[in-house]
């Protein structure tokens, strides 16, 4: 029995982080390499199976706790049974050069959705592993031990894949670099053939905004170098260190997504936000925004006299460093009128 079950056995009762076999996280083993979504699920499917996933049981959990998750709360019987498509379809692909055998199998045997108590806002999820994840589990000695909010909040898959497969090389002796190939990279990424052909294209839509989104939101700083042959680009070497302060990522984690990418790239204003002092948000797209994705139609003045008066309510500033997420949390709870 490989110690990646060991690690993930004595973490089972740490809910912020997610013990990934090593063989999993660097994606290269991984074909078919499915959405954001369904990456996000995955993870969320292996850290509640967490000792067990390798054992040939059935896992379970119910759709209210999978909303409890920042990124995934708005999930519901009919987002969720493609996504399980989508992880049934994944290949994992194993070559042993010591056994001298290259084993081919699935992530995911079955899933099934029981919609019984559905009619009272609530699905029991259950899910089998496939025999090949389970044995690529069991005999694991290396693993990723992976910040679940980090991974929650990642927006591309992309960023997911990268984030994983470094993570389980950061605590590697002497290692501080790795370089990829170009295909080796295209299949770390996830990228399908056909796709970003040139390597200009995948550094500017796949390769430079995974960096710069996991830079922002995780306790790894990336670099990545390119190395030409002539004018060719052959190869990608990415390098990385733990932050010694991971505060700033930690407070971008904490605050809402809106406005993120601005503030990554530079295009923000570095001031803190507030809620409005007087007045409804009518005319204030940031809040209007907050408020449409909290699913809310409630008068935009009364909830923002009602916010107000919850935040005084409990001391609670109007320029907090998660003012965006209580607001959108108050917004949720009001729903639709």
């Amino acid at each position: 029995m490989g110690k990646t079950l060991d690690v993930a056995r004595d973490r089972a009762f740490d809910q912020t982080k997610t013990v990934l076999p090593a063989e999993v996280a660097r994606g290269t083993y991984m074909q078919n390499a499915p959405s954001l979504q369904a990456l996000k699920l995955m993870h969320l499917m292996i850290g509640t199976a967490g000792g067990r996933m390798a054992d040939e049981v059935q896992h379970q959990i119910r759709l209210s706790d999978i909303r409890k998750i920042d990124g995934m709360r708005n999930h519901d019987r009919a987002s969720l049974t493609p996504l399980f498509g989508e992880l049934a379809a994944v290949v994992l692909t194993h070559d042993d050069p010591e056994k001298m055998v290259v084993t081919i199998g699935g992530l995911l045997d079955e899933a099934k959705i029981d919609y019984r108590d559905e009619a009272g806002g609530d699905l029991l999820v259950s899910w089998w592993f496939r025999r090949t994840f389970r044995s690529m589990a069991a005999e694991s000695n290396h693993w990723a031990i992976l910040d679940r909010q980090t991974v929650f909040h990642l927006g591309s898959k992309y960023s997911v894949l990268l984030f994983q497969h470094i993570s389980s090389l950061v605590k590697l002796d002497r290692i501080e670099a790795k370089t990829f190939t170009v295909p080796e990279l295209r299949a770390v990424l996830g990228v399908t053939a056909g796709k970003l052909d040139r390597f200009a294209n995948l550094k500017a839509w796949a390769l430079s905004p995974a960096i710069a989104e996991i830079n922002q939101l995780s306790r790894l700083t990336l670099t990545a170098t390119p190395n030409k042959i002539g004018r060719t680009v052959a190869s990608v070497t990415i390098g990385w260190k733990v932050k010694n302060d991971p505060t700033p990522a930690k407070r971008e984690l904490q605050g809402h997504s809106a406005g993120r990418k601005a503030r990554r790239d530079g295009s923000a204003e570095a001031v803190a936000v507030a809620f409005p002092i007087t007045g409804g948000i009518a005319y204030s797209e940031r809040w209007l925004d907050i408020k449409q994705t909290a699913g809310c139609n409630a008068d935009n003045q009364k909830i923002a006299s009602d916010f107000r008066r919850f935040l005084a309510d409990r001391g609670i500033a109007r320029d907090a460093l998660n003012i965006e997420q209580l607001f959108e949390d108050f917004c949720r709870k009001i729903g639709k009128i």
